[in-house]
Order: structure tokens, then C-alpha cells, then sequence
């Protein structure tokens, strides 16, 4: 039997983990309440698509200057994600969730295991939210796109802290190569 754990990299990062989640439950709500043939609808999914795949292709990068910048895109994708929820909830006359609003509380204490899902193709809810409360499941959305947000911040001063202490991809080539050129110039004098 195959091992379902994912291993190594970003898959084993809290904000991959809750990427997968929004990335399932957007398209679970866009396909329930958004027209298909709208332009909101093809928005909601490229928001969502971009704030995960982004948030991939930017751990593969070398460098760490990429890193920045395509997780960059990633976390103003959930803040663009975040702003068509609320659309939503203002047009359906429902009221967005203050923060502290026991049910906001509530789903931002989830404990999280980073290696399983907690969305299924046949599931009715998430930890209680019901996905036929279109109240509900937006602003349960909001709430993961927000804390989303939060850990996309966190993560992306990680990333300009490492570039700070390690540098950038074409800054290590450089020293490499002159190292490489020293190396050689000096081999050639002991001869």
C-alpha cells in the first residue's frame, strides 16, 4: 500500500497545507453558488489556482529572489480571494463574521494536521460549517483566505530573512565562480 503521507519541501508546511484546503473548498462553493459562465466565477478559480500554485513553483525555485516573489503572487492571490468573498456575502445581503465572533474563534482554533485533508468530494461541511449555508460557507472562506493571509505573511518574512543571511541564487554563483577562478589562478602559480 502506497504511503499518503506527503514528504519533504512545502507539502510539509502549514501554508501548503491550508492552500489545498481553500483550493477544495473554492471549488466545491464556486461550483455550488458562482455561474459557471461569469466572469466572478473564472476569477474566484484563478485567485485560487494562483495562491497555490504559486506558493509550489516557488518553493522549486533556486533562488531564493524567486521564492520571494512568486509567493509573493500567492499571498495577494488569498487577499484577492478574501475580497470576492466578501463581494459575495455584501451582494446575498449576509453580514461578514467579525473576528471575534465565537464562530470565527471557533474555526481559527482548529487543530491542524498538515498530513490529511480535511474536504472530501462528497462532504456536506467543514468542522461544522455547512456548505447549503451559503452565509456560512462564505464566511467560513474568509476566515481560511485571512489566516491564509496571516501565514502567508509569517512565511514570506522567513523567506526575506533567509535571503537576508544567505543571499540570493546569482550572488552564490558569483562567489562559486570566484572561488573557482582563485582556486585556479592559484594552482597555476605552484607550478
Amino acid at each position: 500500500m502506497e504511503n499518503s503521507q506527503k514528504t519533504g519541501g512545502i507539502e510539509n508546511t502549514l501554508v501548503y497545507w491550508l492552500a489545498q484546503e481553500i483550493s477544495h473548498l473554492n471549488h466545491i462553493f464556486i461550483t455550488r453558488y458562482i455561474p459557471r459562465t461569469t466572469r466572478t466565477f473564472d476569477q474566484m478559480e484563478q485567485a485560487n489556482r494562483s495562491g497555490k500554485q504559486n506558493l509550489v513553483e516557488g518553493s522549486l525555485e533556486n533562488s531564493v529572489e524567486s521564492n520571494l516573489k512568486l509567493s509573493g503572487v500567492s499571498r495577494a492571490s488569498y487577499g484577492e480571494l478574501t475580497e470576492d468573498y466578501k463581494d459575495f456575502l455584501f451582494k446575498k445581503g449576509f453580514p461578514v463574521w467579525d473576528k471575534n465572533d465565537p464562530r470565527v474563534f471557533r474555526l481559527r482554533k482548529i487543530l491542524i494536521d498538515i498530513h490529511e485533508t480535511h474536504v472530501s468530494h462528497d462532504a456536506q461541511a467543514w468542522h461544522e460549517i455547512r456548505f447549503d449555508d451559503q452565509e456560512s460557507f462564505a464566511n467560513l472562506m474568509m476566515t481560511l483566505c485571512i489566516k491564509q493571509g496571516f501565514l502567508m505573511d509569517r512565511f514570506l518574512t522567513g523567506i526575506k530573512n533567509r535571503f537576508v543571511r544567505e543571499g540570493g541564487f546569482r550572488e552564490k554563483l558569483f562567489l562559486a565562480r570566484r572561488k573557482a577562478l582563485h582556486e585556479t589562478h592559484g594552482a597555476h602559480e605552484t607550478h
